[in-house]
């Protein structure tokens, strides 16, 4: 049977501007991973006097974006703690919330666990660092308060 022209030409185009559109999206996800990357970048370790980038806790990798909607995106961070027992992942994924809600410009949800066979507890922790109401029970410590500025404010600020 002969193909008609026209109708194949016409899919094709179709076609096409599907993959455009989906093309434009992605690097429209990465633009907003990286903006997102450059927030959480330059957080400081809370033991350490380096930033989390610096002891690759978090990479440009380890952070994904989606559109959930026209104007809204869910965060997923995957950082990974420098040891295995790591007594502060908790308290370094509280600086990250922090640091985000108060940083992005654009409405998001936002997800962060620390990644897979990264920690012993991890699955405690990122109950905890997901969890709303321990995050602002947290953050009503003077204490964790303190800490928590001190490894999001800016050097500058």
């Amino acid at each position: 049977a002969a193909v008609d022209p026209v109708l194949s030409l016409e899919s094709l185009t179709v076609t096409e501007g599907l993959n455009n559109r989906d093309v434009l999206r992605s690097g429209k996800m990465e633009d907003k991973a990286l903006e997102v990357y450059d927030v959480i970048r330059s957080i400081r370790d809370p033991e350490k006097p380096n930033t989390l980038e610096e002891l690759d806790v978090v990479t440009e990798k380890c952070v994904e974006v989606q559109e959930l909607c026209e104007d809204e995106y869910l965060i997923i961070i995957k950082f990974s703690p420098t040891v295995p027992h790591c007594s502060l992942a908790t308290l370094i994924g509280l600086c990250l919330q922090v640091k985000l809600q108060r940083c992005l410009p654009f409405k998001h949800k936002l997800e962060i666990y620390i990644s897979e066979g990264t920690h012993s507890t991890e699955e405690d922790i990122n109950k905890q660092i997901n969890d709303k109401e321990r995050v602002a029970a947290a953050m009503e410590n003077p204490n964790l308060r303190e800490i928590v500025e001190q490894c999001v404010t800016e050097p500058d600020d």
